[in-house]
């Protein structure tokens, strides 16, 4: 029997949240970040991040071992007295052949994360191998 211990929330868009077990759900891409930008100075971005002075993003996707099914959420964990934000939390629960690409796109807009968080958890995708008999094939002439 699986206990609350070796389970996670995970907060979904407009639907209740859910628990699942991170052996039974893997990770499969993943992309996390603050809003300190990238002036260098990394001194006084722990500083910062220490005295809660930043926003920090996540952006995560999970796939069920057994249905393929897949999860993506997105959390803002937002520094309010100094960014002004609030934290958000957004998510979908997908099929497996739903577009997973695009779900990211849309679960990290709709938790107004960076696009950079956004296209890094796409880049984070296992690759997709198109010498396979791939959906892509193209002959070469010289």
């Amino acid at each position: 029997m699986k206990t609350q211990d070796t389970q996670i929330k995970i907060v979904l868009t407009d639907r209740a949240p859910v628990r699942v077990t991170p052996a039974v759900w893997p990770e499969l891409a993943s992309a996390k970040g603050d809003s300190w930008g990238t002036n260098g100075d990394y001194a006084r971005h722990s500083q910062a991040s220490a005295q809660g002075e930043l926003d920090e993003y996540r952006l995560v996707v999970r796939r069920h071992m057994g249905t393929g099914r897949v999860l993506v959420y997105a959390r803002l964990d937002a520094a309010s007295a100094w960014t002004g934000t609030e934290d958000r939390a957004e998510g979908e629960l997908l099929e497996e052949e739903d577009d997973v690409a695009a779900a990211i796109r849309r679960v990290g807009q709709r938790c107004e994360l960076p696009d950079c968080i956004i296209r890094d958890c796409i880049a984070d995708l296992p690759s997709e191998d198109l010498d396979d008999g791939g959906p892509v094939q193209a002959s070469c002439s010289l």
